[in-house]
């Protein structure tokens, strides 16, 4: 089954990052914290018009959350979560990517069991899965984009890696996906 099968008919969806934190503290001589980002970027036509992130953790009506934000990849499992109620969002938004950052700097590549997934909300099936594992200094990764259609929300995966290290960082190069 395709991703695009899987994912028809969407009505919550929930975007999970997670990631080990650095072996060894900076003060102690080794890796700084690892901060990634897990933000949802949505678009109405080929602007954006709203974000999900670390330094806003709703939408602007309150469908989208960010379930909080974990700086040092401590905990086990989902990390950071963001929740879409699509039958909630407004008839004006077209496009929702989702995005994962490494706000502390450090390429996925350097990154420890590093990983983002999407479910399907009402029936707790994970249809898309990333390991943020490469990528020549890659600190930004664009899953896929969640798309209105006429039959509902699709999801569509892109799998990109780009340099961003704040999600603000990549709304430009999301354009060249929005067709």
């Amino acid at each position: 089954m395709s991703t695009a099968e899987t994912s028809q008919g969407l009505s919550f969806v929930t975007m999970a990052l997670g990631w080990d934190p650095a072996h060894g503290r900076w003060l102690e001589g080794g890796r700084p914290d690892i901060d990634l980002n897990a933000a949802a970027m949505m678009f109405s036509g080929d602007a954006i018009a709203d974000v999900v992130y670390h330094e806003q953790l709703m939408s602007q009506d309150g469908s989208v959350r960010l379930l909080g934000d974990n700086t040092t990849g401590e905990g086990e499992g989902d990390l950071e979560v963001i929740t879409v109620d699509l039958t909630r969002l407004p008839e004006h938004l077209t496009t929702i990517f989702f995005i994962v950052t490494s706000y502390s700097g450090q390429p996925f590549g350097q990154i420890d069991n590093a990983f983002c997934r999407l479910v399907d909300g009402m029936a707790d099936l994970e249809f898309a899965r990333y390991n943020l594992d490469g990528g020549r200094g890659a600190t930004g990764f664009v899953m896929g984009k969640l798309v209105r259609t006429v039959q509902g929300w699709v999801y569509q995966e892109i799998g990109v890696n780009l340099p961003a290290k704040h999600p603000v960082e990549a709304v430009p190069q999301l354009a060249q996906f929005l067709v």
